[in-house]
């Protein structure tokens, strides 16, 4: 016998739209919300909530969400970056009274997330990637975002100290800045180490694509790469094919340790329990919630993975030395002299863009050292 489908939420605002009900539910909203008892907090995730990956991290800042007094938390996984994600906020928001709503994934923003939050100006947006600018965007959508490559950086560091060939292995999804700032920082990492260590990078073309995963993961491992990584919704299939292959993994979103137990070295997630679990506490004592949050290791917003057993003393000492820099805030990845691998100079001798500087969220380069091309 069939198992009995699970009416998603869009599909029910869908049908109570049918019905002619959608209007006395709309009418209804300036109401609502001040009648519900508990502050409603709505997150939409594009892939599953158990992905050990992007999905799985929010997941988890979700559940911290819910641990708080005063509220209800709402959750929707599998929805994909179209109209869908409109129809599953707008249903949050008409059936349950939903005021504080996080999109989670990229491709939500625009037009999404703006368009909805447009026709609910009372109600708040916050999109995880960074993408708000002040005079553009609506005043109650904000976006959220961290400096997970300091944590990508102290991986390179332990990725180098491991490996034997001095070949690393990087499986990404796009070539935009985000994940460029990964991939540079994981190779700088490494070569503060090693100047010998190079990466090599292989770009899938998007965000969840298992086989093309599984293909760049064992093609890099071929090419005689025994540490790989990646920046993919779920790092699982990258992570899983080196601990089959017998080689070293540094993970990503979340913590892959359960799935390579001998080969899983650390990794660079995120904390996103506290950047909502700040958000909600601002929300529920009436404090205005900003438009713009950043943070690194320092803030809180990301973390490295516990180490894994494979890792020596050298490389714990090394990777610690730097890490107790980037919680003081002194340590810079990006500094001159720098060149990206096709001899230029981006960044001159004596300059230097910190972490919160706007050049970086334009990133268009990889560094020297790393094999593979963004064209």
């Amino acid at each position: 016998m069939a198992a009995p489908h699970r009416l998603s939420r869009r599909t029910l605002l869908h049908t109570v739209s049918a019905a002619g009900a959608l209007g006395v539910l709309g009418s209804a909203l300036p109401w609502r919300p001040a009648l519900a008892k508990d502050l409603v907090v709505g997150f939409v995730y594009v892939g599953p909530r158990d992905d050990f990956g992007y999905n799985q991290a929010h997941a988890e800042g979700a559940a911290a969400v819910r641990a708080l007094p005063g509220v209800k938390v709402l959750e929707e996984e599998k929805v994909p970056e179209t109209v869908d994600v409109e129809k599953s906020m707008e249903s949050m928001i008409a059936l349950d009274g939903a005021r504080l709503l996080f999109p989670t994934s990229f491709g939500y923003f625009d037009p999404h997330v703006l368009k909805v939050a447009k026709k609910h100006s009372s109600l708040t947006f916050l999109h995880c990637g960074g993408l708000w600018t002040e005079g553009k965007h609506p005043a109650n959508v904000g976006s959220y975002f961290g400096y997970i490559d300091e944590a990508q950086y102290l991986s390179g560091i332990v990725a180098a100290h491991t490996s034997k060939t001095k070949k690393l292995g990087f499986v990404a999804a796009k070539p935009i800045p985000q994940v460029l700032r990964n991939i540079n920082s994981f190779t700088l990492g490494a070569r503060s180490v090693d100047p010998a260590v190079t990466t090599a990078v292989i770009f899938t073309g998007d965000w969840s694509m298992p086989v093309k995963e599984a293909e760049a993961a064992n093609s890099l491992i071929d090419q005689g790469v025994d540490v790989v990584t990646c920046h993919v919704d779920s790092p699982k299939v990258v992570v899983e094919t080196a601990e089959r292959r017998g080689i070293f993994c540094t993970g990503y979103h979340a913590s892959q340790a359960a799935l390579a137990p001998k080969g899983y070295l650390t990794g660079a997630e995120w904390n996103w329990a506290k950047v909502y679990t700040d958000y909600v506490t601002l929300v529920l004592a009436g404090k205005t919630v900003p438009n713009l949050v950043r943070g690194g290791l320092k803030e809180g917003v990301v973390k490295t993975s516990a180490y894994g057993p494979a890792v020596s003393d050298a490389a714990r000492a090394n990777a610690d030395a730097v890490k107790a820099q980037f919680m003081d805030g002194s340590f810079v990845i990006y500094k001159g002299p720098l060149k990206d691998n096709k001899g230029n100079t981006v960044i001159a001798a004596g300059e230097a863009q910190g972490q919160t500087d706007i050049a970086l969220e334009s990133m268009n380069y990889l560094v020297e050292g790393v094999t593979g091309s963004i064209g």
